[in-house]
């Protein structure tokens, strides 16, 4: 298996410019942005702005900030990323729209080149289903914000050769990430899965009057939420023993929340235009969902993020 460097993002927002960013760290990579319409904002002034708090970390230095930023092109016409050798969709959550892309790029790139899908939600087999090469359509999930959450989930569908899946979880390791190997392509992969039972735990707590929102994610990052990076469900299993969890299981499953649609809670709040940030401000300027924010507050929670993941990465 050869080394690749010749690397194509589909989609220019948030997480094509940064999925570009972190191709870009590869040793010796050519990157190009494919881009629609030269419309918005350069996707590279995105990386730099990415970049900014790592700087003002000192995790990486000004200089290094230009020389990935040197390594990333964007081109307009299919015609430019004919030579790409690994081929990475950032377009909206838009079946058709995916399908349609790659079987377009079809037409123009090699039979070799490998084509990968962001999607977090939809199947990597269907996305394939217009494309002659299906073999080659794999799932590479990365997870917001995708230029430091280590996790990519590499989704392999019943098509996909081995060689495939190989060179994308070598391509991942190489760019910095964490490659976990998802053997099948279902509805939620490895960890949206878990996150979404969770969440509809923690909605059902709320929609049965047993705490409120505040508490309820206050009770979350205090206990097992605090000790979840040194200490994962399977590992704390295997530390209690499984005799206990089966115990445990044994009396409590019956309990928690089992629903196959969205909470009643959670329609509410979209038909009241809760959306949370999402949401316009009330006439005093707050943004409410299941609690309520300033403006502010949203502000500190988006930087503070980057901030912790920062420190927990790099010890910054």
């Amino acid at each position: 298996m050869s080394k690749l460097t010749k690397f194509v993002v589909c989609g220019s927002g948030m997480m094509g410019a940064a999925i570009a960013q972190i191709l870009a760290g590869i040793d010796g990579a050519d990157v190009k942005i494919l881009r629609s319409s030269n419309r918005g904002a350069d996707p590279r002034d995105k990386v730099r702005e990415n970049m900014k708090q790592l700087v003002e970390k000192e995790v990486v230095t000004p200089e290094y900030v230009d020389e990935i930023v040197s390594k990333i092109d964007v081109v307009f016409e299919d015609k430019d990323v004919a030579d790409a050798e690994l081929i990475i969709e950032c377009v909206p959550e838009d079946m058709e729209m995916k399908q349609n892309l790659f079987a377009r790029l079809e037409k123009t790139i090699s039979d070799k080149c490998i084509l990968c899908t962001n999607t977090s939600v939809m199947s990597p087999t269907e996305i394939a289903q217009k494309c002659e090469h299906k073999e080659r359509v794999v799932g590479t999930h990365f997870w917001n914000p995708a230029f430091l959450i280590p996790l990519v989930e590499v989704v392999r569908t019943e098509a996909n050769t081995d060689e495939v899946i190989d060179t994308v979880m070598t391509v991942m390791t190489e760019a910095g990430k964490q490659p976990c190997l998802c053997k099948k392509d279902v509805p939620g992969f490895i960890a949206n899965r878990m996150q979404h039972a969770l969440w509809r735990e923690a909605i059902a707590i709320v929609d049965q009057g047993i705490a409120d929102a505040a508490t309820v994610d206050l009770a979350c990052k205090t206990s097992f939420g605090l000790r979840l990076p040194f200490l994962p469900p399977l590992v704390n299993s295997d530390m209690v023993g499984n005799v206990l969890t089966y115990d445990i299981h044994s009396y409590v499953l019956k309990y928690l929340a089992d629903n196959k649609e969205p909470s009643p809670v959670l329609k509410q709040l979209i038909d009241d235009k809760k959306f949370g940030f999402r949401a316009e401000p009330d006439a005093d300027g707050k943004y409410e969902g299941f609690m309520t924010y300033t403006e502010q507050e949203m502000d500190d929670i988006k930087v503070g993020l980057n901030e912790y993941l920062i420190k927990m990465l790099y010890d910054k």
